[in-house]
């Protein structure tokens, strides 16, 4: 059970902590729901300050959100490809023949290159990011806040 106790030590030993500094279960919801969301973003290197502007905005703990966003860093490279075809699809183009593997390689081989190659297509996968984001925050909104609510006072009487 090494793992559970990674995970309690982790993320739910902070979350409980926020939820006893008197933060809303409704507020750490939000903050958790765009962490993961704003986490995947299909720009690699931008998503740590988009959430700082975030928690800014939305009065959020910034710590919280900046922990779901790189405890979603792996997700979001398994996102990009499909992110990429979603937007191709959304505009009708030709999706890039490239596995994941040759994604790393091309930008290894020349980064500045790989981006100027990849520019329409990353703008078309923020296009479809964007329309995903909304509902997917709403979804993960809704979902969090009863279990926090429920940890709140559960961890409160105990």
């Amino acid at each position: 059970m090494k793992g559970r106790g990674f995970l309690k030590r982790r993320i739910v030993d902070p979350i409980v902590r926020l939820l006893r500094q008197g933060i809303s279960p409704e507020k750490v919801s939000l903050g958790l729901a765009c962490g993961i969301m704003i986490g995947v973003f299909p720009v690699v290197g931008v998503t740590t300050v988009l959430c700082t502007i975030v928690a800014i905005i939305f009065r959020l703990n910034l710590p919280a959100i900046q922990l779901v966003n790189y405890l979603v860093y792996p997700l979001q490279f398994a996102l990009l490809i499909p992110f990429f075809h979603f937007g191709d699809w959304l505009f009708g183009v030709e999706p890039l023949p490239f596995s994941a593997q040759e994604l790393v390689a091309l930008f290894k081989a020349d980064f500045w290159g790989a981006v100027r190659q990849l520019w329409d297509t990353t703008l078309r996968a923020i296009a479809a990011w964007s329309l995903v984001c909304l509902p997917a925050v709403a979804a993960l909104y809704f979902a969090f806040t009863p279990l926090l609510r429920r940890l709140k006072f559960s961890r409160a009487s105990t």
